[in-house]
């Protein structure tokens, strides 16, 4: 993975654990990410895969321990976050770095009107009196769609439809100009017209104020729609990493076809839909050699005994896999 001084994010080599009584968790096994200014990244894979790890760990919240980084880097604007006191980390959360969560249900204060959750971030990032912070409240709300809404600010989270409550959680993630998003499953809980609605305001947002977007999904099919480029990660290492029209046009790894033949297509009605035989392994129990073996249609003896190194294929276009063409 080339560094850039454009790269507003460089993962390098990210190595994780989580050391418990039966053993050691490997969770993330050496990734490799990077994020510009203005650009979406798109991290796909199954659930268990090391999706939120990642997004957990640039946000600096996973516990040590029990989890251990084995190596590694993690540089936001050419700073290693990683060892970064937690005062330092708590400057950068919400302010530099914001997190879109998957269900803002769960992580909406229901014991908070609305207003006081956003103007809560303005003070205590901007150092904004209540009043501008309120004020600055109002013109967020009308970004995400919902108007300078007061009755939107003085509502609580469950009189909200969940739409709603989605625009609120992107408002306060956005409320202070972050440089980096994370969009961790941001439309999981939604039907497919608040779905469209959510990933155009993703789109205009990062016009907008130029940020970079890391945009987590086990879902191909709604990251064809929104990234720039696209990794795919299984069992804690990225397998494949390409721009959006060349993942597609030309898939080099078994597992991201088999993710892009399970997607729901108008053309396949009828017919069943094609999974993935097998599960996710455990990150306790990871096959030797490619992790993927197991499950996958072309594996050969070489599969379950050697990691396959990441190699180049031309255009940004990289995978990790022994029976690439």
């Amino acid at each position: 993975m080339q560094k850039s001084d454009k790269n507003l994010l460089d993962i390098n080599n990210l190595d994780i654990s989580f050391i418990q009584a039966r053993g050691a968790a490997h969770a993330l096994r050496g990734i490799d990410l990077t994020i510009a200014s203005g650009e979406i990244l798109a991290l796909v894979g199954e659930s268990g895969s090391g999706k939120t790890v990642t997004s957990m760990s640039i946000m600096g919240l996973v516990p040590i321990p029990p989890a251990r980084i084995n190596k590694g880097s993690l540089l936001f604007k050419g700073n290693d976050l990683i060892g970064q006191p937690h005062a330092e980390m708590r400057k950068l959360r919400g302010k530099e770095i914001a997190m879109i969560f998957q269900e803002p249900a769960k992580y909406l204060n229901p014991s908070l009107k609305i207003g006081e959750q956003i103007t809560e971030m303005l003070v205590l990032h901007l150092n904004m009196s209540k009043k501008q912070a309120v004020e600055k409240a109002l013109e967020y709300l009308d970004v995400v769609g919902l108007g300078k809404s007061r009755r939107v600010l003085n509502s609580y989270p469950h009189e909200l439809s969940g739409g709603m409550k989605q625009r609120v959680m992107i408002a306060m993630a956005i409320c202070c100009n972050p440089s980096l998003l994370i969009a961790d499953e941001p439309t999981t809980a939604l039907d497919v017209t608040l779905q469209l609605q959510i990933l155009k305001l993703i789109r205009n947002l990062k016009k907008q104020f130029s940020m970079g977007v890391l945009f987590i999904s086990h879902n191909l099919g709604i990251v064809r729609e929104i990234a720039d480029r696209i990794s795919v990660i299984y069992a804690g290492k990225i397998v494949e990493s390409a721009s959006n029209q060349n993942l597609f046009e030309d898939t080099l790894h078994p597992y991201t076809r088999a993710l892009l033949q399970s997607i729901p297509d108008a053309e396949k009605r009828g017919h069943r839909l094609r999974a993935i035989p097998g599960s996710v392994p455990d990150a306790e129990n990871i096959p030797s050699g490619c992790g993927f073996h197991p499950r996958c249609p072309l594996a050969q003896d070489m599969c379950s005994q050697e990691i396959p190194l990441t190699k180049d294929y031309g255009n940004g276009h990289s995978a990790a896999c022994h029976m690439v063409h």
